[in-house]
């Protein structure tokens, strides 16, 4: 969203701004405030910029400052006075506009006193967890200005590019959002040079790029670059800092594997070109080490391929209650390996409408093979399906086979749908569990549905190539090394949901899910840092693994201060559950 359409709302000489700051003094909150250097400052503290001082990094940033109000209280603003449910819906729309994240509970604060909502039918709206205010920014010097900014005001900050943010990341009760969005050039090179060393074919992306964006352009120049399946991701986002998962991992790793090189800017402002020979820890870092830990990243490049065909299969199969489900479950784990020995990938989703143990469960497979056509996509599966439809109560619903170029193939759809409230919890299930004990995984999946689960999503992109990858010097937990598939479950509310309701479900997977997923697991198993649960206690371990005290130390040199803390990132623990106070 063009920064002018919040112009108007960034006064901050305006009598009702004065009035605010009047009133938190008249409170007590700023005239008897001292500095305090354990806690960030927020409105009321002595040390807050005043209108003057947010007005002066407004000019810095040619008038790219603009006051962030929460996505539902945007939609007010509109036309009509809403959102249409398509521009709620739209992961697009919402990564335009700096109030927004994916997923509405992110920017609702249930836990504060008393709670601060802002929800899409409410009459009234407070701020929650969204940020203050946003340098919407185009430039390096845009970014540097409000890294500098917040560094020298004390205050909290957040960093976004797209918003594709499944543990809240991205958004911070009381700080100043930097956004990267509008930075999205596409630059490939087919010889590119660290040093006067070439390391081949790459792309280099800035950090407000989606996927999309990369697929269109990769068909266009021939190439193709590890990343997501989701359209709206940022691959030179939080993405590449998680390690970032593909249906390509089999055949090329993952993302962080084939990361060649960032442009950053650290928490002392400066720009530093990071790669294996020039800042060669801070390199290690971001391949794997948590999103949003190191600084702003400007820019990242890929390795690339030249493109290919592939094939893909989406297919639909019916369970009509859980023991069937559990069944179909155990089957699908003895065929895991089938697409092996072709590097293929598989995204398998168990869906459910009800927690009613008859209620029909459906099982819908993704596949993606390279170099195949449909026919020989459909001859790796028939193992499975032959296996499954000879079992009492399963049913074929859909069978759909396309074959194309890798990047169409990847690119399922142009948008994602979000706006709902979802929190997850993930673990990465080793190859010895399917390989040994296929039972298991029945027994897991039955428990789990009979628990009242409706979502468990599985994505087979690890193996092949990740596992090969074992020695690569980056911050990637090992258990991605081990990995056969990484498992997700999911927890939603609507609106309705009363705060207790919504307090279990928050810690649902860590009370009732995790118990019962372990089985399959094992004890102090690793999980995917950025489809994780933020409420994991020891998430030094879970996420991080043994790298966890050389990112610790990394941390330190290059953001001494914690200007950059996010919810179970590196640093995190030495702060309360909000980022504001040092515990």
């Amino acid at each position: 969203m063009p920064p002018s359409l919040y112009q108007a709302t960034f006064e901050m000489k305006s009598f009702a701004a004065s009035l605010i700051l009047f009133c938190y003094t008249l409170l007590g909150l700023s005239g008897k405030a001292e500095a305090n250097p354990t806690c960030r400052n927020i409105p009321g503290s002595a040390g807050f910029p005043s209108p003057g001082t947010w007005d002066a990094l407004n000019s810095t940033v040619s008038g790219r400052l603009v006051k962030v109000v929460p996505f539902a209280k945007y939609c007010h603003s509109l036309p009509g006075g809403a959102c249409t449910d398509e521009q709620w819906t739209s992961a697009l729309f919402r990564s335009t506009i700096p109030g927004a994240m994916d997923q509405v509970n992110w920017e609702q604060s249930y836990d504060s006193t008393p709670p601060s909502l802002c929800l899409r039918n409410a009459t009234t709206c407070g701020q929650g967890d969204v940020p203050l205010y946003s340098v919407e920014a185009e430039t390096v010097a845009d970014i540097q200005a409000a890294v500098k900014f917040a560094s020298k005001h004390n205050l909290r900050l957040a960093v976004k590019s797209t918003g594709h943010d499944y543990l809240g990341r991205s958004t911070a009760a009381h700080s100043l959002l930097i956004h990267t969005a509008n930075m999205r050039n596409i630059t490939f090179a087919d010889e590119f040079l660290i040093g006067n060393h070439s390391v081949g074919s790459a792309v280099t992306l800035q950090s407000g790029v989606h996927i999309r964006d990369l697929y269109q352009a990769g068909k266009q120049n021939g190439k193709i670059a590890v990343s997501g399946a989701a359209a709206t991701v940022s691959p030179a986002g939080g993405y590449i800092q998680g390690g970032g998962h593909s249906a390509l991992s089999p055949t090329y790793g993952l993302a962080s594997d084939n990361a060649l090189e960032f442009k950053m800017v650290v928490a002392n402002g400066d720009l530093l070109q990071v790669n294996n020979m020039s800042h060669p820890d801070l390199f290690y870092a971001l391949r794997g080490g948590g999103s949003g830990s190191w600084g702003v990243i400007v820019s990242a490049t890929f390795r690339t391929f030249p493109t290919f065909n592939a094939s893909t299969s989406i297919i639909i199969l019916a369970a009509s209650n859980n023991d069937a489900a559990a069944t179909l479950a155990t089957v699908h784990a003895q065929h895991i390996f089938d697409m092996d020995s072709v590097r293929g990938a598989q995204y398998f989703y168990f869906l459910k409408n009800s927690t009613d143990t008859n209620a029909p469960t459906l099982l819908a497979l993704v596949s993606y093979i390279p170099n195949t056509t449909t026919s020989q996509n459909l001859a790796a599966l028939t193992p499975f399906l032959n296996a499954s439809l000879a079992l009492p109560d399963i049913s074929l619903l859909t069978q759909n086979l396309t074959y194309g170029d890798i990047n169409d193939v990847l690119l399922l759809q142009a948008d994602d749908s979000v706006g709902t409230n979802t929190v997850l919890g993930s673990r990465l299930i080793p190859e010895s569990t399917y390989r040994d004990s296929p039972a298991t995984v029945g027994q897991v999946y039955k428990k789990l549905l009979d628990g009242g689960s409706k979502v468990i999503l599985g994505h087979m992109v690890a193996g092949g190539k990740v596992a090969e990858n074992a020695n690569i010097s980056s911050a990637v937990t090992p258990a991605w090394r081990t990995a056969k598939a990484h498992l997700v479950l999911t927890n939603d509310w609507t609106d309705s949901a009363s705060l207790e309701e919504i307090d279990t479900l928050r810690k649902h997977f860590q009370t009732e899910q995790l118990p019962i997923l372990e089985a399959m697991s094992g004890p102090n198993a690793g999980a995917y840092s950025n489809e994780a649960d933020p409420l994991e206690p020891d998430f030094k371990t879970t996420l991080f693994g043994p790298n966890y005290a050389k990112l610790s130390t990394i941390k330190s040199k290059y953001d001494p201060a914690d200007l950059f803390i996010v919810a179970a990132g590196v640093g995190s623990e030495r702060w309360d559950e909000s980022g504001l106070c040092k515990v």
